[in-house]
């Protein structure tokens, strides 16, 4: 033992364990699922089964059970704020991710926010969904530059994922314009793959509605992953979104569904129905991911 009055040295254990981050994460949920698909969780309590609407905490039971049916099944969930905002229910959003987080660790939780603002705001916003929410990325509206997303980069683990050709039919009005000779859209996507991308975990929202531009942005962007909504009941078409948006390792894509896994069953069995819509959905990627890799191949 040291002397009295001899100088105490410092001991630092160095942990060797990687540090996963959100781009990290989800690509071992790509290949430990072997899934592409991506449950959006958007409770709407008017069309919960009838036992749930007279429940305290309807919202977070509804999502755990979606979960819990489902989360061997995914790459990713993605709650959307404003589901849970609209009800007075953030506590159970922050309760959700948490229970995600402690039953289904590698399952990043992707939250759905669409965050546009800048300086002392943005970093606020920065602050809600990564230290409240403990989200493994966000959705951002880069329309107003670089600072509107720079606060959000300031978390090098987690995801910053830009809107750039989204999926709604008036979403050309201003993305398809032209600047400087290429579409709007085109210049997010250059932006978030090079300039912008100083964490290395940017990643872009294309619509799967829209398979050319999401050609477009793959070709633009490499191997970064692209969240594309719009499978499900938005009517998009998985074999032309696959085609258009899977990298040549067969991932790159997070494909989400919300409303047609849900809302799949009306009555106390929603989970089970919710988890054979989610079975049906992934078997439908995976079919056209293979399809895809044969015709890589040359097998076809």
């Amino acid at each position: 033992m040291p002397g009295r009055g001899a100088r105490r040295i410092p001991v630092f254990v160095l942990s060797s364990a990687p540090v996963m981050t959100f781009l990290s994460t989800l690509a071992a949920a790509w290949e430990k699922n072997d899934s592409l698909l991506c449950v959006g969780l958007d409770p709407d309590p008017a069309r919960f089964p009838a036992h749930l609407r007279v429940k305290n905490g309807a919202i977070l039971e509804f999502c755990k059970a979606i979960v819990t049916a489902t989360a061997d099944l995914v790459c990713a969930f993605k709650p959307q704020i404003a589901h849970f905002a609209a009800h007075r229910a953030e506590d159970q959003l922050e309760a959700l991710i948490a229970h995600i987080h402690a039953a289904h660790p590698g399952i990043p939780v992707i939250l759905d926010a669409k965050r546009g603002d800048i300086g002392d705001t943005a970093a606020q916003y920065a602050v809600e969904a990564f230290e409240r929410f403990r989200a493994d990325a966000l959705t951002v509206n880069p329309y107003m530059g670089y600072d509107s997303i720079a606060p959000y980069l300031a978390y090098p683990d987690k995801g910053v994922i830009l809107l750039c050709r989204t999926s709604n039919p008036g979403g050309g009005d201003l993305q398809a314009l032209k600047v400087e000779g290429e579409p709007l859209y085109e210049r997010i996507a250059r932006l978030a793959a090079e300039k912008w991308n100083v964490s290395g975990q940017c990643a872009l929202v294309v619509g799967a509605t829209c398979p050319a531009e999401l050609a477009r942005a793959r070709a633009l962007v490499g191997d970064m992953p692209i969240l594309s909504p719009g499978i499900g009941a938005q009517g998009g078409d998985i074999a032309a979104v696959v085609g258009a948006g899977q990298t040549r390792g067969g991932t790159g894509l997070i494909l989400n569904s919300s409303r047609a896994i849900l809302y799949a069953g009306a009555d106390e069995r929603y989970a089970q129905a919710a988890r054979q819509s989610a079975q049906a959905t992934r078997a439908a990627i995976n079919a056209q991911r293979t399809r895809r890799r044969a015709k890589e191949n040359g097998e076809e």
